[in-house]
Protein backbone atom coordinates (compact mmCIF):
# COMPACT_ATOMS: atom_id res chain seq x y z
CA UNK A 1 0.00 0.00 0.00
CA UNK A 2 1.19 3.51 -0.80
CA UNK A 3 2.31 5.56 2.20
CA UNK A 4 1.89 9.18 1.24
CA UNK A 5 0.73 10.44 4.65
CA UNK A 6 2.87 8.51 7.14
CA UNK A 7 6.35 9.91 6.17
CA UNK A 8 5.40 13.61 6.46
CA UNK A 9 3.63 12.94 9.77
CA UNK A 10 6.81 11.29 11.09
CA UNK A 11 8.91 14.22 9.83
CA UNK A 12 6.61 16.71 11.57
CA UNK A 13 6.77 14.74 14.83
CA UNK A 14 10.57 14.59 14.71
CA UNK A 15 10.77 18.34 14.09
CA UNK A 16 8.48 19.05 17.04
CA UNK A 17 10.57 16.83 19.32
CA UNK A 18 13.78 18.58 18.23
CA UNK A 19 12.25 21.99 18.90
CA UNK A 20 11.13 20.89 22.35
CA UNK A 21 14.36 18.96 22.97
CA UNK A 22 12.42 15.83 23.94
CA UNK A 23 15.40 13.52 24.16
CA UNK A 24 14.27 10.25 22.60
CA UNK A 25 16.36 7.19 23.43
CA UNK A 26 15.57 3.87 21.74
CA UNK A 27 17.25 0.68 22.96
CA UNK A 28 16.74 -2.80 21.54
CA UNK A 29 15.67 -1.60 18.08
CA UNK A 30 17.42 -4.63 16.60
CA UNK A 31 14.61 -6.76 18.03
CA UNK A 32 12.09 -5.33 15.55
CA UNK A 33 12.10 -7.63 12.49
CA UNK A 34 13.38 -5.90 9.37
CA UNK A 35 10.91 -7.85 7.21
CA UNK A 36 7.71 -9.82 7.64
CA UNK A 37 4.75 -9.44 9.91
CA UNK A 38 5.06 -8.76 13.64
CA UNK A 39 2.93 -7.58 16.55
CA UNK A 40 4.40 -4.85 18.74
CA UNK A 41 2.89 -5.06 22.22
CA UNK A 42 3.55 -1.82 24.06
CA UNK A 43 2.94 -0.51 27.57
CA UNK A 44 0.41 2.31 27.87
CA UNK A 45 0.98 5.31 30.15
CA UNK A 46 0.11 8.27 27.90
CA UNK A 47 -2.23 9.45 25.18
CA UNK A 48 0.89 9.97 23.03
CA UNK A 49 2.23 6.42 23.27
CA UNK A 50 1.32 5.46 19.70
CA UNK A 51 3.66 8.18 18.40
CA UNK A 52 6.67 7.01 20.40
CA UNK A 53 5.93 3.33 19.85
CA UNK A 54 5.92 4.03 16.11
CA UNK A 55 9.19 5.96 16.36
CA UNK A 56 10.72 3.00 18.17
CA UNK A 57 10.28 0.86 15.04
CA UNK A 58 11.82 3.40 12.67
CA UNK A 59 15.45 2.24 13.10
CA UNK A 60 14.27 -1.05 11.55
CA UNK A 61 12.62 0.99 8.77
CA UNK A 62 9.18 -0.34 9.71
CA UNK A 63 5.90 1.58 9.78
CA UNK A 64 3.54 0.45 12.51
CA UNK A 65 -0.20 0.10 11.84
CA UNK A 66 -1.98 0.73 15.12
CA UNK A 67 -5.31 -0.64 16.25
CA UNK A 68 -7.28 2.35 17.56
CA UNK A 69 -10.86 2.95 18.57
CA UNK A 70 -13.24 3.87 15.78
CA UNK A 71 -14.02 7.27 17.33
CA UNK A 72 -10.51 8.46 16.47
CA UNK A 73 -11.19 7.67 12.81
CA UNK A 74 -14.51 9.54 12.95
CA UNK A 75 -12.88 12.77 14.12
CA UNK A 76 -12.67 15.45 11.41
CA UNK A 77 -8.94 16.11 12.04
CA UNK A 78 -7.48 12.81 13.22
CA UNK A 79 -9.70 10.66 10.98
CA UNK A 80 -8.08 11.52 7.63
CA UNK A 81 -4.62 11.14 9.17
CA UNK A 82 -5.43 7.75 10.69
CA UNK A 83 -6.89 6.47 7.44
CA UNK A 84 -3.99 7.92 5.44
CA UNK A 85 -1.51 6.08 7.66
CA UNK A 86 -3.51 2.84 7.20
CA UNK A 87 -4.17 2.26 10.88
CA UNK A 88 -6.89 -0.21 11.89
CA UNK A 89 -10.18 1.05 13.35
CA UNK A 90 -11.61 -0.93 16.26
CA UNK A 91 -15.38 -0.86 16.66
CA UNK A 92 -15.99 -2.31 20.11
CA UNK A 93 -19.46 -3.42 19.08
CA UNK A 94 -17.96 -5.45 16.22
CA UNK A 95 -14.44 -6.24 17.39
CA UNK A 96 -14.05 -9.44 15.38
CA UNK A 97 -13.85 -7.49 12.11
CA UNK A 98 -10.88 -5.39 13.30
CA UNK A 99 -9.19 -8.50 14.70
CA UNK A 100 -9.58 -10.25 11.33
CA UNK A 101 -8.18 -7.22 9.52
CA UNK A 102 -5.16 -7.14 11.84
CA UNK A 103 -4.45 -10.83 11.20
CA UNK A 104 -4.74 -10.22 7.46
CA UNK A 105 -2.27 -7.30 7.70
CA UNK A 106 0.15 -9.46 9.70
CA UNK A 107 0.00 -12.24 7.12
CA UNK A 108 0.70 -9.63 4.44
CA UNK A 109 3.95 -8.71 6.21
CA UNK A 110 2.82 -5.58 8.10
CA UNK A 111 3.78 -4.58 11.66
CA UNK A 112 0.70 -4.10 13.85
CA UNK A 113 0.91 -2.13 17.09
CA UNK A 114 -1.32 -2.92 20.06
CA UNK A 115 -1.63 -1.78 23.66
CA UNK A 116 -2.71 -5.03 25.35
CA UNK A 117 -3.53 -3.27 28.63
CA UNK A 118 -6.42 -1.73 26.63
CA UNK A 119 -6.41 1.52 28.64
CA UNK A 120 -3.79 3.84 30.11
CA UNK A 121 -2.21 2.58 33.33
CA UNK A 122 -2.76 5.25 36.00
CA UNK A 123 -0.29 3.48 38.32
CA UNK A 124 2.51 3.53 35.70
CA UNK A 125 2.93 -0.22 36.14
CA UNK A 126 1.83 -2.94 33.72
CA UNK A 127 -1.84 -3.85 34.11
CA UNK A 128 -3.37 -7.23 33.31
CA UNK A 129 -3.23 -7.83 29.56
CA UNK A 130 -5.88 -8.82 27.07
CA UNK A 131 -5.01 -11.98 25.12
CA UNK A 132 -5.57 -10.47 21.67
CA UNK A 133 -1.91 -9.68 20.95
CA UNK A 134 -0.70 -13.26 21.33
CA UNK A 135 -3.84 -14.72 19.73
CA UNK A 136 -3.46 -12.72 16.52
CA UNK A 137 0.29 -13.39 16.40
CA UNK A 138 -0.28 -17.13 16.80
CA UNK A 139 -3.01 -17.14 14.16
CA UNK A 140 -0.89 -15.19 11.68
CA UNK A 141 2.30 -17.10 12.49
CA UNK A 142 4.32 -13.99 13.40
CA UNK A 143 6.36 -12.91 16.45
CA UNK A 144 5.31 -10.59 19.27
CA UNK A 145 7.81 -7.86 20.13
CA UNK A 146 7.39 -6.44 23.67
CA UNK A 147 8.04 -2.72 24.16
CA UNK A 148 7.97 -0.33 27.10
CA UNK A 149 7.81 3.45 27.16
CA UNK A 150 8.79 5.83 29.94
CA UNK A 151 8.58 9.62 30.16
CA UNK A 152 5.57 9.99 27.87
CA UNK A 153 3.28 10.29 30.90
CA UNK A 154 4.99 13.59 31.76
CA UNK A 155 3.55 15.14 28.58
CA UNK A 156 -0.07 13.91 28.65
CA UNK A 157 -1.68 11.18 30.67
CA UNK A 158 -5.01 10.33 32.23
CA UNK A 159 -6.11 12.63 35.04
CA UNK A 160 -3.44 15.26 34.42
CA UNK A 161 -3.39 18.44 32.31
CA UNK A 162 -1.54 18.06 29.02
CA UNK A 163 1.90 19.62 28.82
CA UNK A 164 2.62 19.12 25.14
CA UNK A 165 5.05 22.04 24.97
CA UNK A 166 7.07 20.97 28.01
CA UNK A 167 10.75 21.10 27.07
CA UNK A 168 13.71 18.82 27.80
CA UNK A 169 11.64 15.76 28.74
CA UNK A 170 13.57 12.52 28.15
CA UNK A 171 11.55 9.76 26.48
CA UNK A 172 12.73 6.15 26.74
CA UNK A 173 11.69 3.37 24.35
CA UNK A 174 12.93 -0.08 25.39
CA UNK A 175 12.33 -3.04 23.06
CA UNK A 176 12.74 -6.65 24.10
CA UNK A 177 13.44 -9.90 22.29
CA UNK A 178 10.61 -11.26 20.18
CA UNK A 179 8.53 -14.18 21.40
CA UNK A 180 6.94 -16.58 18.94
CA UNK A 181 3.53 -17.82 20.10
CA UNK A 182 2.64 -21.28 18.86
CA UNK A 183 -0.88 -22.08 17.71
CA UNK A 184 -1.10 -24.96 20.21
CA UNK A 185 0.14 -23.00 23.22
CA UNK A 186 -2.11 -21.57 25.92
CA UNK A 187 -3.03 -17.95 25.20
CA UNK A 188 -3.30 -17.31 28.92
CA UNK A 189 0.21 -18.63 29.61
CA UNK A 190 1.65 -16.74 26.64
CA UNK A 191 -0.05 -13.54 27.78
CA UNK A 192 1.35 -13.97 31.30
CA UNK A 193 4.82 -14.38 29.75
CA UNK A 194 4.30 -11.27 27.62
CA UNK A 195 3.23 -9.26 30.66
CA UNK A 196 6.33 -10.36 32.59
CA UNK A 197 8.53 -9.30 29.68
CA UNK A 198 6.82 -5.92 29.37
CA UNK A 199 7.11 -5.34 33.13
CA UNK A 200 10.85 -6.14 33.03
CA UNK A 201 11.34 -3.69 30.15
CA UNK A 202 9.40 -1.00 32.01
CA UNK A 203 11.51 -1.53 35.12
CA UNK A 204 14.65 -1.21 33.00
CA UNK A 205 13.37 2.04 31.46
CA UNK A 206 12.51 3.43 34.91
CA UNK A 207 15.84 2.46 36.49
CA UNK A 208 17.87 4.00 33.64
CA UNK A 209 15.77 7.13 33.21
CA UNK A 210 18.04 10.22 33.21
CA UNK A 211 15.72 12.53 35.18
CA UNK A 212 14.21 12.74 38.64
CA UNK A 213 11.29 14.76 40.07
CA UNK A 214 12.11 18.41 40.61
CA UNK A 215 10.36 18.48 43.96
CA UNK A 216 7.62 17.01 46.13
CA UNK A 217 4.86 18.23 43.81
CA UNK A 218 6.60 16.63 40.82
CA UNK A 219 6.57 13.06 42.14
CA UNK A 220 3.19 12.36 40.50
CA UNK A 221 4.83 10.75 37.44
CA UNK A 222 6.59 8.06 39.49
CA UNK A 223 4.82 4.84 40.53
CA UNK A 224 4.15 4.36 44.21
CA UNK A 225 6.72 1.55 44.60
CA UNK A 226 9.44 3.96 43.42
CA UNK A 227 8.45 6.65 45.90
CA UNK A 228 6.03 8.48 43.64
CA UNK A 229 2.51 9.68 44.31
CA UNK A 230 0.84 7.88 41.40
CA UNK A 231 -2.00 5.59 42.49
CA UNK A 232 -1.08 2.06 43.49
CA UNK A 233 -2.27 -0.64 41.07
CA UNK A 234 -5.18 -1.35 43.42
CA UNK A 235 -6.14 2.33 43.65
CA UNK A 236 -5.81 2.67 39.88
CA UNK A 237 -8.10 -0.31 39.33
CA UNK A 238 -10.71 1.29 41.57
CA UNK A 239 -10.45 4.58 39.65
CA UNK A 240 -10.92 2.67 36.38
CA UNK A 241 -14.01 0.93 37.77
CA UNK A 242 -15.53 4.29 38.63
Amino acid sequence: MADLVYPPVIAAARLMFRLLDNRLRVTGAENVPATGGAVIACTHISYLDFIYCGLGALPAKRLVRFMAKKEVFDHRISGPLMRGMHHIPVDRSAGQASYAEAVERLRAGEVVGVFPEATISRSFTVKELKTGAVRMAAEAGVPVVPMALWGTQRLWTKGRPKELTKRHVPISVVIGEAMRPGAEESCEALTADLRARMAALLEKAQSEYPATPSGEDDRWWLPAHLGGTAPTPEEAAELDRR
